[in-house]
């Protein structure tokens, strides 16, 4: 598990960084910060739906699956939870910070396909890639949002970690096609944080969350259909 490991470390490393960074700043520049990694994040997530929604199989698939894991993440109310629990630890919006943070980190080709090239071919290539675009963004993230950012290292360990551990089952099961379907969302997600952090819209992303899962269980599902699409 190196390239995971290491990836976590950037982050810690990037996160301790930024905060110390942060300390420096004034309040203007911070404010341009802040709108800077809004527009990031939006621009980021609206390149992953281009880059993908072409070659998408399943071209409403990523509507359906907004639609419904919207409806589950709301019902469960993941976000407000979320940020109840980050708010008995800080004052600041460092939950919003910590939302866009997990899905740049987890939510992405490298970051899933990484752990199991790693398992399988000891190739640490895409999670070292990860690990130095990791930093940089972590570095941002926290002269934004605090020294509070190192923790979404422990999430990125966690889901990495359970990626490598099931390599030999999710191998043969993550194709291309389900990449692409779960970039689509994951984009749209990436792009919602963007719009909260700009305050263009509360679009209470952390209550997407499950809509990731859909495509998932699409592709699990349709072999057994009577019928194909």
């Amino acid at each position: 598990m190196i390239g995971t490991i290491v990836n976590t470390g950037t982050i810690l490393a990037g996160s301790l960084l930024g905060s110390l960074i942060r300390k420096g700043i004034k309040e203007e520049y911070q404010n341009a910060l802040y709108n800077a990694m809004g527009l990031a994040a939006a621009v980021l997530g609206v390149n992953s739906v281009v880059g993908n929604l072409p070659d998408s199989k399943y071209p409403v698939l990523f509507i359906l699956s907004l639609a419904l894991g919207s409806l589950l993440g709301t019902m469960a109310n993941l976000d407000g939870k979320f940020q109840s629990l980050v708010g008995k630890f800080s004052h600041s919006n460092l939950g919003q910070g910590l939302s866009t943070g997990i899905l740049l980190y987890c939510i992405g080709a490298l970051s899933i396909l990484g752990p199991i090239q790693s398992a399988l071919n000891n190739d640490h290539t895409y999670l070292f890639t990860n690990a130095t675009l990791d930093f940089v963004t972590s570095t941002v993230l926290a002269s934004t949002y605090g020294i509070g950012m190192a923790l979404a290292a422990g999430v990125l360990f966690l889901w990495q970690g359970s990626i490598y551990l099931s390599a030999g089952l999710l191998s043969s099961f993550i194709s291309p096609e389900l990449m692409g379907e779960v970039s689509i969302v994951g984009g749209v997600l990436i792009f919602s944080s963007g719009l909260s952090i700009l305050g263009v819209k509360d679009c209470k992303t952390l209550n997407m969350l499950p809509s990731l899962l859909i495509p998932i269980l699409w592709f699990l599902l349709t072999p057994y259909l009577p019928f194909s699409f």
